[in-house]
């Protein structure tokens, strides 16, 4: 009986962390809790305060159909909605609503900001709450191309980035070390190969 090859083995390895990694099983909204997942599953969803109801292909699209805010959690269109952080690695959490694509990493996981105008390093690995913020010094144009106020963001402490190296240095040393076992059973199975050989 032949054993699998190691090649073959970390392949395969490989291709299931890829596919669990990138796979939507569920196709839910972003910005719901895994608990009321089941509850926008139906075509014809009520508003949780119970003002109003709209169908499922009215969620997160940037108008306001609830005042309480739960056809929108994805993006900033009601006062009152919350949009929730999974934070993989790290506490979720809730925010406001009027905080998703504001420029502002406010998850450690930067699912907030999922419209692509800024990448958020994933840190919830790396100590979690650290909050990651840029500052923008240029153009006073908003989002919808209209002239406003300059706004400028406080960049990140000294504490906050010693946190940050500190965390990547942890997760570059694990890295090295995986790599290192790696090559080890690779050598390992070689020699074996070659002994088997020599033996015949």
């Amino acid at each position: 009986m032949e054993t699998p090859s190691f090649g073959l083995l970390l392949t395969v390895c490989f291709i299931l962390s890829f596919n669990l990694a990138f796979s939507d099983s569920s196709n839910v909204p972003i910005g719901i809790h895994p608990l009321d997942e089941k509850y926008f599953v139906s075509e014809v969803i009520k508003c949780k305060d119970g003002s109003n109801s709209f169908t499922r292909d009215r969620i997160n699209d940037e108008f306001c159909d609830c005042i309480d805010g739960t056809d929108e959690p994805g993006t900033a269109a009601c006062p009152a909605g919350k949009f929730y952080c999974r934070n993989a690695g790290s506490a979720p959490r809730f925010l406001f609503s009027s905080r998703v694509n504001d420029q502002i990493c406010d998850c450690c996981d930067g699912s907030d900001e999922y419209d692509g105008s800024i990448l958020c390093p994933n840190t919830c690995v790396m100590g979690g709450h650290a909050e990651y913020k840029t500052i923008n010094y240029g153009s006073r144009v908003t989002r919808f191309g209209s002239a406003g106020t300059k706004r400028n963001r406080v960049g990140l402490t000294g504490e906050d980035t010693s946190q940050k190296l500190q965390g990547l240095k942890t997760v570059t040393i694990v890295q090295v070390i995986l790599i290192a076992f790696l090559v080890f059973l690779c050598l390992c199975r070689r020699r074996a190969k070659s002994r088997r050989r020599n033996s015949r």
